[in-house]
């Protein structure tokens, strides 16, 4: 033979019997056929059976499940109530004794915490469903399959597929996506696709639609009468989608729907169904459970052994908690030898469950790491995912004249008043971090008698909120509001602007006729921590309004109703990681202030964090004293010493600016008389407020006050006050009309520096409060009330807080045994301030973190907040801006700013050089960053009880916490929208 044709021969049977033309093994068909040749008849109905077991029962419980496993060897495990460690010690003991790696599944629709004690849970379905961003069932499905790995679970009975079109669903209801079938197909697909995604078994249920029934399937057999049309068109619509997506089992109802079986047969039971609907009409391949069986739905009709013969010949896979075990494999068995049952399907069953076992990883199992579950089943990913579910779900559905968003704050009374057996702390806690207001609770147990007390109290208010708080934390729970709950409502509603904030499903509604009494109306699904607080946001315009309701609780609210509003620019409340904070990291703030602390650099405080206009960080430490006799909370405030400069002076100064009242570049003798003929008439404006001008640092005014021996001078001062003695400059101290006087002739006398250069001055803040109050034709004090605080919300910032507030909430600064001979608690510690009644330029503003917060957060918006223009965006820019930075003076017209090279400065050298501020001698710091957007507040009262302690300073506290913020800053994995979002 010619050796080319040959080899060419040769090339042509390689080609015919390469590698690629000869079949070649499939490892899961070789897995499956390994297990399935080991297998009795026995086994083999065994691997058929999905027991129960819980992980909060010991003792005599964990040794008889043992030895059932051991037995039987069931081909699956449902984990009802208990623990997360608990339970993945038990199924690492249980797939030690299983001869075939066992099925682990659970109930988990909105995640573990539906089962399991100690984990976070995500939010019900139905407030899914009234989100308009679509995306988040995926997220949801994705975190809880993360949740289920956790603990070795490989199969999550979820999503929950049904439409719920019938408000008095006893068991449905939350657990539904909604009303809208083609709503509820996405969301069920997309939920099941997160999960399958990552690596854990969906489950829709309940088959073929439990959502039209008034009656729980747990106690006895429902109906679902629709015809053969409603069900393709609603109940079946979901199915359809989820079959098509490729969900990987479903679970069959016990219902009776005589439109697909007319024999009155439990759907669960029925081959009309099962077989002929399910397998062969939709083509569904993948596993079908049945609802558990010991729900009074089919174990009233069939007797164990007999029910699980008939599940399983009507098309069922998987046997949900069946009667006796050793009962049902001897009732199954029995019926292959009689014929009944044929050897082939069970072998069909059987090689369905382990080609799942292979999909899902089984034939490679390993242990569960039992290290660490709380913190991986309780990731920040899910705290984010939740919250941003609460976040989109609010819905406004009343919105008489667009009362929601609240905006003008001073004009406004407010209260609020929780109704329900649920918890409310927490909502009336967030409405007072925007405007104050009282909280009344009438509980489920109140009088006729409590009612109407409130009702005589709430007459000083408008508008007043109510909250009605349900126990949400069982999602069987009614959300019936009580007639004595409406009743109340009315009343309030027939004399009040009301806003109603209904923390339960939607379905409160049906029976709340008295709710369209309301001006605004809120449904928030869920009475959760979350809830409450994004809801409050919501109502003072901090967050969007952007829900709509997925049900139709009445004919006034259908399906989809939804009002959307804006956000006004006020402060958010949030967690770190919705802004991209290492909250790890974040940590070490705590440490370092509870150091200084107990190295006794101040005996307290308030540290505020800020981020994109989100307080992500707001902690209070400490105590107002070391005597430990009042600890700090929210509502504790400090001197904030010369942060008055930015919270009142600096203000001042920019709306005299912009109302073309000052112009400051102009000379200070030009709007203030008295300083005309002195050595501080030329000075001007922009130098005064840079600390450019001259001036010296301070004058020790108080002293003139004291003659020899530390006595008071008597003609100055007394304990009582009177036309003489007008001015108040301690407990029971007065201070003579006319001192005031003598402290401004001391200015106007005082010498100035040999040339103009940087130095740090009081004395222009005291020359520039007679310049405003002069412009505005009003006492400084009450101007920035009026004008900038109460507009603000910021109602603790203000001068003269024993006017306004209990001395109790102040923390106390010196003990001023040289001057005032007392501890200073209300009164304002600077001692030039004091003489001149407590309000100056320079000091005298109190004021708690969040209110101070507030503030800054203005600047950061460019002089803007809460739907307010106080300042134009160039104003803000001008007099944040360094002025003399060619002079070595870091300064802008009234705002700190950091050092631009070296050291010194209040800050660290992390921030920006856009960044602002101003610090105080009573260990106070408020700064705001606009390269990164953040703002950051500490208040402190470090002079406590003696004002020579400069620990705070030495020890670098301020700017090593402000080095810890940005170094906790990172991209942290937000959650995106990949799936576009529901549109009408």
């Amino acid at each position: 033979m010619n050796r080319w044709i040959g080899f060419s021969l040769a090339l042509l049977f390689g080609a015919l019997f390469s590698s690629s033309t000869i079949p070649q093994p499939d490892p899961r068909s070789e897995w499956v056929d390994s297990v399935v040749n080991t297998l009795s008849l026995e086994r083999k109905v065994a691997q058929l059976i999905m027991i129960e077991a819980y992980s909060n029962r010991v003792g005599a419980y964990r040794h008889d499940l043992h030895a059932l496993v051991t037995k039987y060897q069931p081909g699956g495990v449902m984990f009802l109530q208990g623990g997360p460690v608990r339970q993945a010690a038990i199924t690492n003991e249980l797939q030690e004794l299983a001869q075939v790696p066992i099925f682990i599944a659970q109930d988990a629709e909105w995640g573990l915490a539906m089962r399991l004690d100690s984990v976070r849970p995500f939010p019900w379905p139905l407030t899914v469903g009234a989100t308009r961003n679509d995306s988040l069932a995926y997220h949801m499905g994705a975190q809880i399959a993360q949740q289920c790995k956790c603990i070795g679970v490989h199969i999550n009975f979820g999503p929950v597929a049904d439409v719920n079109v019938n408000p008095d669903n006893p068991i449905i209801g939350n657990r539904s996506f909604g009303e809208s079938p083609e709503r509820v197909a996405r969301l069920a697909v997309l939920y099941s696709r997160g999960q399958q995604d990552n690596g854990v078994m969906a489950c829709a249920k309940h088959f073929p639609g439990h959502g039209d029934t008034d009656q729980d399937s747990h106690k006895t057999l429902p109906t679902v009468a629709h015809s053969s049309k409603e069900l393709k068109e609603i109940d079946l619509k979901p199915f359809k989608a989820l079959f098509d997506d490729g969900v990987g089992s479903i679970m069959a109802a016990h219902l009776n729907v005589p439109a697909l079986d007319p024999s009155g047969t439990p759907t669960s039971l029925s081959s009309k169904v099962l077989t002929d609907l399910v397998r062969n009409e939709m083509g569904y391949k993948g596993l079908i459970f049945t609802d558990a069986l010991n729900m009074k739905g089919v174990s009233d009709r069939y007797k164990t052994g007999e029910l699980e013969v008939k599940a399983l010949r009507s098309g069922a896979d998987v046997l949900l908690m069946p009667g006796d075990i050793g009962k049902v494999i001897e009732a199954v068995v029995e019926a292959v030898n009689k014929g009944s049952l044929s050897t082939q399907l069970i072998d069909e069953k059987v090689r369905r469950v382990l080609e799942a076992k292979y999909d899902y990883h089984l034939h490679e199992l390993s242990p569960v790491n039992v290290d660490q579950i709380y913190t991986d089943i309780n990731n920040a990913e899910g705290a984010l995912l939740t919250r941003q579910i609460a976040r989109e779900s609010i819905t406004i559905v009343l919105n008489d004249g667009n009362l929601l968003p609240i905006k003008d704050l001073p004009k406004l009374r407010p209260a609020y008043v929780a109704l329900g057996d649920g918890v409310y702390e927490s909502f009336g806690e967030r409405l007072n971090s925007y405007v104050e207001m009282p909280v009344f609770r009438l509980d489920k147990d109140a009088t006729e008698q409590d009612r109407n007390i409130v009702l005589e109290q709430l007459k000083e208010f408008d508008p007043i909120i109510i909250g009605v708080h349900k126990n949400t934390d069982k999602f069987w729970s009614s959300p019936k509001v009580s007639s004595s709950d409406r009743s109340f409502f009315e009343l309030v509603a027939r004399d009040h602007t009301t806003v109603l904030d209904i923390f339960a499903n939607p379905y409160a509604l049906k029976t709340f006729g008295e709710a369209l009494m309301a001006d605004a109306l809120i449904v928030s699904y869920q009475n959760t921590a979350e809830s409450r607080d994004l809801s409050a946001q919501v109502i003072f315009g901090a967050e969007k309004a952007r829900g709509r309701l997925p049900v139709s609780p009445s004919a006034a609210f259908p399906v989809n109703t939804g009002l959307q509003t804006d956000a006004l620019g006020r402060l958010k409340y949030g967690i770190p990681e919705e802004e991209g904070i290492d909250v790890r990291k974040l940590g070490r703030v705590d440490r370092i202030m509870q150091n200084a602390i107990e190295k006794g650099a101040t005996p307290g405080g308030q540290i505020l964090i800020a981020k994109n206009g989100k307080v992500v960080y707001d902690k209070s430490f400490g105590y107002q004293t070391y005597a430990k006799l009042r600890p700090v909370d929210e509502s504790t405030v400090y001197d904030l010493a010369s942060t008055t400069k930015i919270s009142a002076s600096v203000p001042a100064i920019m709306k005299l600016y912009e109302l073309g009242r000052l112009d400051i570049d102009e000379e200070l003798g030009t709007y203030l008389p008295e300083a005309r003929g002195t050595n501080k008439e030329h000075m001007r404006f922009r130098e005064i407020l840079a600390h450019q001008a001259g001036l010296k640092p301070w004058i020790p005014f108080y002293t003139n006050t004291i003659i020899e021996g530390g006595i008071r001078r008597p003609e100055l001062f007394r304990d009582q006050i009177s036309d003489e003695y007008p001015w108040q400059v301690a407990d029971d101290l007065y201070l003579r009309y006319d001192y005031p006087d003598t402290v401004y002739k001391q200015i106007y006398a005082s010498e100035l520096l040999t040339r103009k250069e940087y130095r740090y001055s009081d004395l222009g803040y005291y020359m520039l409060k007679k310049v405003i109050e002069g412009q505005m034709t009003m006492p400084i004090d009450e101007w920035v009330r009026d004008s900038l605080f109460a507009p603000l919300g910021a109602y603790t910032l203000g001068y003269k807080p024993l006017e306004r507030m209990n001395a109790e909430r102040i923390a106390p600064t010196a003990d001023d045994q040289f001057f005032r001979g007392q501890l200073l608690r209300g009164h304002v510690h600077d001692p030039g301030a004091a003489l001149t009644d407590g309000v100056n330029g320079h000091a005298g503003i109190f004021g708690n973190s969040t209110d101070v917060a507030k503030l800054m957060q203005m600047y950061l918006q460019m002089g803007r907040y809460g739907g307010c223009h106080y300042f134009d965006s160039t104003t803000v820019v001008l007099f944040t801006s360094c002025q003399y930075c060619e002079d070595d003076n870091r300064r802008g017209i009234g705002f700190d700013k950091p050092v631009i090279d070296g050291k010194g400065g209040p800050t660290c050298n992390c921030v920006s050089l856009l960044s602002f501020g101003h610090s105080g001698f009573t260990g106070t710091l408020a700064w705001a960053d606009p390269a990164e957007q953040i703002i950051y507040v500490f208040l402190s009262n470090r002079v406590n009880p003696d004002d020579s302690n400069r620990k705070l300073i030495q020890m670098d506290v301020r700017t090593d916490i402000q080095e810890i913020i940005y170094e906790s800053l990172y991209t942290y994995p937000i959650i995106d929208e990949n799936y576009e979002n529901y549109e009408n």
